[in-house]
C-alpha cells in the first residue's frame, strides 16, 4: 500500500484553502454590486396593499391643544398639635438661696439624730420640702474659666467667701488675687504644693515608667483636693468623713 508523503498532504490543504478564499471574495463582490444597484434605483414605491391599509385606517392629525399637567398633591397630612410646655415656669428663689444645696443643708441636718453621727449623712428633702423656684446665681456671677486655667483660678464673685484665705493662710490653700481666687495646690501637710508632694512620693515608688501605680497616704490630713498637675498625669482622691478637720490653721 502506497503512503502519501507529508509534503503532498500540505500542498493539498493549501489548495483547498485557496479555493475557499476565492469563493468568498466572489460572493462578497456580487453582494456589494447588488446592493449598489438597489440604492441607485431610488425609493421603492409603496405597493397597493400599503395604500389600502392607509385608506381604511387614516392617520389622525396631531392635536396641539394639549392639557396642562397638574402635579399638585391630592393628599394632605393634618397639622401637628401645638407643643405644650412640659414644665411650668418657675420663679427665681430668694437671693438667700444662692448657695442652696438640697441634700447638704446644714440647718436641716441638725434635725436628725446625733446617734452614730447620722445627722452628718446626706439627707435629701422630701417631696413637700422641695423648693418650687430656681436657685439664683450669686451677684456678679461670671462664666467660669476654661480648662486648664480653671484648675488654678475661679472668679471670686462666683464663690464669694474668704474664710479659707484667712483660716488656712499659712497652708497655701487659696489666695485672693483681685477678682479671682487662685489655688496653688497646697494643703495641710504639703504647703509647697502638689508638685513637691508628688516628688516626695516619687522617691518611694517609680512614677515615671508608665505603669499604673496607686499610692495611699493615710497621714495627709483631710479635705485636700488635688487635680492633674502640669508636669505629670495623676489623679488624687481624698476620702474623709463629713466632720471637722482635726488639723488646725
Amino acid at each position: 500500500m502506497a503512503i502519501l508523503s507529508p509534503s503532498y498532504l500540505t500542498f493539498k490543504s493549501k489548495k483547498l484553502n485557496l479555493y475557499k478564499i476565492t469563493v468568498t471574495i466572489i460572493l462578497c463582490t456580487v453582494f456589494y454590486l447588488a446592493g449598489s444597484y438597489q440604492n441607485s434605483r431610488g425609493a421603492v414605491p409603496i405597493n397597493s396593499t400599503s395604500s389600502s391599509i392607509n385608506e381604511v385606517f387614516p392617520c389622525a392629525a396631531p392635536n396641539h391643544n394639549t392639557t396642562t399637567l397638574d402635579f399638585e398633591a391630592r393628599h394632605f397630612a393634618p397639622d401637628p398639635a401645638p407643643l405644650v410646655e412640659r414644665a411650668h415656669h418657675l420663679p427665681p428663689c430668694d437671693p438667700k438661696y444662692s448657695e442652696h444645696t438640697p441634700c447638704e443643708d446644714a440647718e436641716r441636718s441638725l434635725k436628725f439624730d446625733r446617734d452614730r453621727l447620722i445627722y452628718r449623712e446626706r439627707h435629701c428633702p422630701e417631696s413637700h420640702e422641695i423648693l418650687k423656684c430656681r436657685v439664683p446665681a450669686p451677684y456678679g456671677y461670671k462664666a467660669p474659666f476654661r480648662w486648664p486655667e480653671s484648675r488654678e483660678f475661679a472668679w471670686y464673685a462666683n464663690v464669694p467667701h474668704k474664710e479659707l484665705t484667712v483660716e488656712k493662710k499659712n497652708q497655701n490653700w487659696v489666695h485672693v488675687e483681685g477678682k479671682r481666687l487662685r489655688f496653688p495646690g497646697g494643703g495641710t501637710m504639703f504647703p509647697r504644693g502638689a508638685d513637691a508632694y508628688i516628688d516626695d512620693i516619687g522617691k518611694l515608688i517609680d512614677l515615671g515608667d508608665g505603669s499604673i501605680r496607686t499610692a495611699i497616704d493615710t497621714g495627709c490630713g483631710v479635705r485636700n483636693v488635688f487635680t492633674l498637675t502640669p508636669q505629670s498625669f495623676f489623679f488624687f482622691l481624698t476620702v474623709f468623713p463629713r466632720d471637722e478637720p482635726p488639723a488646725g490653721p
